[in-house]
């Protein structure tokens, strides 16, 4: 199995536990009550003018191992959001990447930037978690999902009022994401099956993405001319994760990264 193989199926391991602890009938209930955000500020927020950054809470990474020993994950959310974050990635894999849902629970209530809840959507159950923690958006990758599953959680995202990242990583996955009907996709450099890093991933699969179809470039970010020439190709924004969380300032480091403005 590879780690992408092994961090879907402790996926599934975990949403089977979470429903004997809250059956799915609950969950739906209160996901449903939730206040409504029918103006998907996620999607708004990678909308506007110039390329948006998107920016990550991780504490570690199946490649990197530890990446923040002192992981003061609200402080971080502070920085983001005073630095001018488009949008906040919060990570909630706990094995690997040693994540919780109450990160993004504690974040989501603190700041107003919208929240991407980023996990390995294996189930509808978790969108419905998603929703119920207080995100703006979840990531639904498809190397984990058929085209069918991807399509269903599609609707119940839009039916929730929740932004969908779909993740592709070559030009089958492209089309797949386009045939369910994903209006954001995410082309990510990193290959999860064995966590090389191809920056070249995103030139080749651009114009396989119509320009009305968001268009977010994943990994490998590092510097100002990087978010630069993913700018120039038409990125409509950037997630960046290790970068931003081994920084000493990372409000600094997130003004550095777009150009000093």
């Amino acid at each position: 199995m590879t780690i992408l193989d092994q961090l879907a199926e402790h996926a599934r391991e975990r949403v089977e536990a979470a429903k004997e602890r809250l059956p799915l009938k609950e969950l739906k209930k209160r996901a449903l009550a939730c206040p409504k955000k029918a103006d998907f500020p996620f999607e708004r927020a990678m909308r506007k003018p110039g390329i948006s950054l998107i920016c990550e809470c991780k504490k570690a990474s199946p490649s990197k191992g530890l990446i923040a020993p002192d992981f003061p994950y609200l402080e971080i959310a502070r920085q983001y959001e005073a630095a001018g974050a488009d949008a906040i990635s919060v990570l909630t894999e706990p094995k690997w990447f040693m994540g919780k849902d109450a990160y993004l629970k504690e974040i989501a209530g603190l700041v107003k930037t919208p929240c991407l809840r980023k996990d390995f959507t294996v189930d509808e159950y978790m969108i419905y978690e998603a929703k119920v923690l207080g995100a703006a958006a979840v990531l639904l990758i498809c190397s984990i999902l058929a085209e069918g599953q991807l399509k269903e959680f599609l609707g119940l995202c839009h039916e929730l009022e929740l932004s969908a990242l779909v993740e592709i990583h070559d030009e089958a996955e492209a089309a797949m994401a386009l045939r369910a009907g994903a209006t954001i996709v995410g082309v990510n450099n990193r290959n999860l099956k064995d966590f090389s890093i191809d920056q070249g991933n995103c030139l080749r699969l651009k114009d396989k993405i119509p320009r009305e179809v968001l268009f977010i470039a994943e990994s490998g970010v590092t510097c100002t001319e990087d978010v630069k020439a993913l700018e120039r190709i038409g990125a409509d924004g950037v997630l960046v994760g290790e970068t931003l969380m081994r920084a000493a300032d990372k409000g600094a480091k997130l003004k550095e990264l777009r150009g000093g403005l």
